[in-house]
């Protein structure tokens, strides 16, 4: 048993939850059953829960790398140690149960898409902005020493019909000749020659940037940094009441109301709806499952033939993102259940199993070490917030990554504690800066029954021939 099952776990972890139907997250429960908590190590040491009401300047809700980095950035730019709110151990959602890949993107729209709906002139603006996005994250890696086992090489977006190749060379084409980005086109035959004996692909994009990361060591990093650069990390401590009285937020918790000038919220796809009427319903929660096989063996490593461990990503729109991992095992995800009830049917394991199969035919039926599943926090237009909340004083909140935020997450922590600090005119003038989370107003009630629909349309969409 690894040191984070042996946490101060009260609870044993509940694979059911869902942010959608239940009342409260919980707390003190043990964290669930991933590659990245199984192969961690011992963590670092944490600032325990909430014991008294306190009066404090900042509370961030949520240790994960978006409210990780805000905290760093609030003590490392303005000297502000912020109060980290967790409802269980750090960094217990997306933050490890993601598949610890790195992209050049903060949301699910692509270059062509920014330009359809904000013309170019912002669409230059946002890619400055992921690109800015990058170097930040190297950064915080490197400057800080965190040993999350970065494995840098680009990322390759695979065509997994060959319908998809005009439109991935119409992609790369406008990368490089709009945004001055050196995308290319590699062929089938230079795919598996250069890169991996992916069965199934048709041939690929390539992007500069893309670094597969431990997703665990990567959130235990940031929570090392944080708490040496004086911000105090509270677990087992969910915020179970909301209250702003005279321009000071009341922030509930089993061991005491925490009283703050200011709050940050980066709960990503876990808070429950009951968080905060301004948040209620501003991203649909979509569910993720992943799954890591045992060690490969030299004649399976051979017949996979991956000579790169960079972010592979498909183009199904409900896509499969996987890789080589640095021990030698090959992870996998994919969006599975629609709700929590229905997370652990065996459909969606012999699902993502298939697609593994598909694309390494040596690796069907292989045994496997880890399976889990996740909610990730998808917006309603496929692109995160970092903003201010409506009517509320001094509280903003960073949402809506729709899976791309193991980068981005920690500029939007950074732009997060710009906001916090009072120095909004520092932030670029983008929408995912200047508008709220997008709400469904009517159709919130029959969101999972369209998801479902979707999911049909989606699967025949990319399955054709």
């Amino acid at each position: 048993m690894n040191a984070f099952t042996q946490r101060r776990a009260s609870a044993p972890y509940n694979p059911s939850y869902d942010p959608v139907t239940d009342r409260s997250i919980g707390h003190g429960s043990a964290y669930a059953p991933t590659y990245w908590i199984g192969t961690a190590g011992t963590p670092p040491a944490d600032d325990g829960p909430v014991t008294q009401d306190m009066d404090v300047d900042v509370v961030v809700i949520g240790s994960g790398y978006t409210g990780l980095s805000c905290a760093i950035h609030l003590a490392k730019e303005f000297g502000i140690k912020a109060h980290v709110l967790e409802a269980n151990g750090v960094a217990y959602g997306c933050s490890t149960r993601n598949g610890g890949q790195a992209q050049i993107s903060s949301g699910r729209l692509k270059r062509s898409q920014w330009i359809e709906r904000w013309g170019l002139d912002i669409a230059k603006g946002m890619h400055a902005e992921v690109t800015e996005a990058f170097d930040l994250f190297r950064g915080l890696i490197c400057d800080h020493a965190i040993a999350c086992e970065p494995q840098d090489g680009g990322h390759y977006y695979i065509a997994h019909k060959a319908w998809m190749m005009p439109k991935l060379a119409k992609e790369a084409a406008l990368l490089r000749e709009t945004f001055g980005y050196g995308a290319r086109m590699l062929s089938r035959e230079e795919l598996h020659e250069t890169a991996v004996k992916d069965m199934e692909a048709q041939g690929a994009m390539w992007e500069p940037d893309g670094t597969g990361i431990h997703a665990a060591k990567l959130a235990f990093g940031y929570l090392r940094v944080a708490r040496e650069l004086g911000a105090k990390v509270h677990v087992d401590s969910p915020v179970e009441g909301w209250e702003t009285k005279n321009g000071v937020h009341h922030l509930r918790t089993p061991g005491g109301t925490v009283r703050a000038r200011a709050v940050a919220v980066a709960t990503a796809g876990y808070a429950p709806r009951g968080l905060h009427r301004r948040l209620r319903d501003r991203i649909m929660p979509i569910m993720s499952n992943s799954i890591t096989t045992r060690v490969l063996t030299d004649a399976e490593l051979a017949a996979c033939d991956f000579k790169v461990t960079s972010p592979l990503t498909d183009t199904r729109t409900l896509r499969h993102y996987y890789r080589l991992l640095p021990d030698n095992r090959v992870q996998i995800g994919s969006r599975a259940a629609i709700t929590g009830r229905d997370a652990d049917n065996p459909a969606h394991l012999a699902a993502l199993r298939e697609g593994l199969a598909r694309k390494f035919p040596a690796l069907r039926g292989i045994p496997l070490d880890y399976s889990w599943w996740g909610w990730v926090d998808v917006s309603h237009d496929m692109m995160p917030r970092i903003t201010a909340m409506p009517d509320v004083p001094n509280a903003y909140y960073a949402l809506g990554y729709g899976g791309n935020g193991v980068m981005y997450s920690a500029q939007a922590g950074r732009r997060m504690a710009q906001l916090v600090a009072g120095r909004a005119a520092d932030i670029p003038q983008l929408p995912i800066f200047r508008s709220e989370l997008p709400h469904e107003g009517w159709k919130t009630p029959f969101r999972r029954l369209g998801q479902w629909g979707l999911y049909k349309l989606y699967h025949f969409q990319d399955e054709r021939g």
